[in-house]
């Protein structure tokens, strides 16, 4: 442990939106925020009880999730083990699948660690903009956190893994729906939906 500065949780993040949860933590136990790559020295020297990953855009290697035994938790706006990777809300409405919050162990496989807490949303696409959907979901997210904070930093939760294949969808996929669909985020989800099913086939 660091003796200058006992750090205790190790919030990883590259997006502001995240970082009203990790002032919530600060006021709670000593926190460190961190917007870069981590690496294996850094854990090391900061030996964290616990690192939470919310918004994070880097991979994180198997030799820091190895050294943190576990307690290496990341916040996923999707219900698990659906829409795996990026962008999950957007997918789930075109891909009809459920949609929800995950907090999950982070494993070397993308989105694919035991799951702590989920819980399934659901949305009107009528009267949703896929912005709105977006921020919704990361407030129930945020909610779920905390509802359970207390577990999660004793770490007294149990663990149960993800059932079934579910979906994946990378960076890649979504610029090339972005190419292919004229879309913004303010955009009312059905309105979305129906551009999307017109040049499906192009």
């Amino acid at each position: 442990m660091n003796k200058k500065f006992p750090v205790t949780v190790l919030f990883l993040t590259n997006n502001e939106n995240a970082k009203d949860l990790y002032r919530w933590i600060k006021d709670r136990c000593p926190a460190v925020l961190n917007s870069e790559r981590l690496n294996i020295q850094e854990i090391q020297n900061l030996h964290p009880r616990l690192v939470v990953s919310y918004n994070y855009k880097y991979i994180i290697g198997k030799e820091i999730i190895d050294f943190m035994q576990g307690s290496m938790i990341n916040l996923h706006i999707s219900y698990l083990p659906w829409n795996r990777g990026a962008s999950p809300n957007i997918w789930s409405f075109i891909d009809n699948t459920p949609k929800g919050v995950t907090i999950h162990q982070i494993s070397p496989e993308c989105d694919r660690g035991k799951i702590l807490y989920q819980k399934e949303c659901f949305f009107c696409p009528e009267k949703e903009t896929l912005e709105s959907a977006y921020l919704k979901l990361n407030h129930e997210i945020t909610e779920l956190f905390k509802s359970h904070w207390q577990e999660i930093y004793d770490g007294s939760y149990r663990l149960h893994s993800q059932e079934g294949t579910g979906s994946y969808h990378s960076k890649k996929d979504l610029e090339a729906l972005m190419k292919r669909v004229d879309f913004q985020w303010t955009d009312n989800i059905a309105v979305f939906l129906d551009k999307y099913r017109k040049n499906a086939g192009r």
